[in-house]
């Protein structure tokens, strides 16, 4: 007596049943990841600001004084950059603001105060339910709406450097996450360009130094630290003074 073909029917169906599902499980993040969603941002730094050109920037010399109060402008930018995992695939979650306030004091060769405060609640990523994990369970950002920094120990440069020219310095202050704060330290690079000062830089963050519950939620899974990532550039105070009367000089002259 043949044996009846009905179990190895049914036996193909179910092989190929866990074959669809694999597929879907692994292939369809895959595709999502790369194909959809596409790569996260690169981080942030120098590269990403255009040099002045002018003939103030290039006149500008390592002797030139730099004395003054320089403060936030257009451009800066800061947010977070972690790694996940979604059913076994690697990516990189990005959000970011431009919504910052600080400034910074120089004297000499010396950087002697330094203060920032970014908007939490304007972080945004490119998933609005990334965005809504992020303000509600992890950052609860509308108990804890500012992140801030403090520069304690001032920061010295062997000299004022030259206009165009990168350096490289290590910076101390109090970091103030989710309502916790702690000292940091971590390091710096920074530009000028005629009166405008670039800096950018990398904070490794341990999410339970700060009281912050690991971000993983649903499918998604990540590590126990991230980094907060910024870019900033800090024009200074007596030229943005200039440049706002002259606005208003051709305006009346309008």
């Amino acid at each position: 007596m043949q044996p009846s073909p009905a179990p190895r029917r049914w036996t193909r169906w179910l092989i190929g049943a866990v074959v669809v599902v694999i597929v879907l499980v692994v292939g369809v993040p895959f595709i999502y990841i790369h194909f959809i969603e596409g790569k996260a941002p690169k981080p942030l730094s120098l590269s990403d600001v255009t040099t002045t050109t002018t003939a103030a920037a290039g006149s500008s010399s390592s002797s030139a004084s730099v004395d003054g109060t320089y403060t936030v402008t257009t451009g800066s930018t800061a947010g977070y950059r972690i790694k996940e995992t979604l059913f076994g695939q690697s990516n990189t979650a990005v959000g970011r603001t431009s919504t910052i306030k600080g400034s910074i004091a120089i004297s000499g060769s010396q950087i002697t105060t330094g203060q920032f405060s970014v908007d939490m609640t304007t972080v945004k990523s490119d998933q609005s339910q990334r965005d809504s994990q992020f303000q509600g369970r992890i950052m609860d950002t509308s108990t804890y709406p500012t992140a801030t920094f403090t520069l304690t120990q001032p920061i010295q440069l062997a000299s004022v450097p030259a206009s165009g020219t990168t350096v490289t310095e290590s910076a101390t202050g109090k970091l103030t996450l989710h309502g916790t704060t702690k000292t940091v330290t971590f390091s710096v690079q920074a530009r000028r360009s005629g009166s405008t000062i670039s800096v950018s830089g990398t904070i490794p963050i341990t999410f339970s130094d700060y009281n912050i519950d690991n971000p993983s939620g649903g499918p998604a899974t990540t590590a126990s630290s991230g980094s907060l990532e910024f870019l900033l550039n800090l024009t200074h105070a007596r030229s943005e003074e200039q440049t706002s009367e002259l606005q208003s000089r051709q305006y009346l002259v309008c």
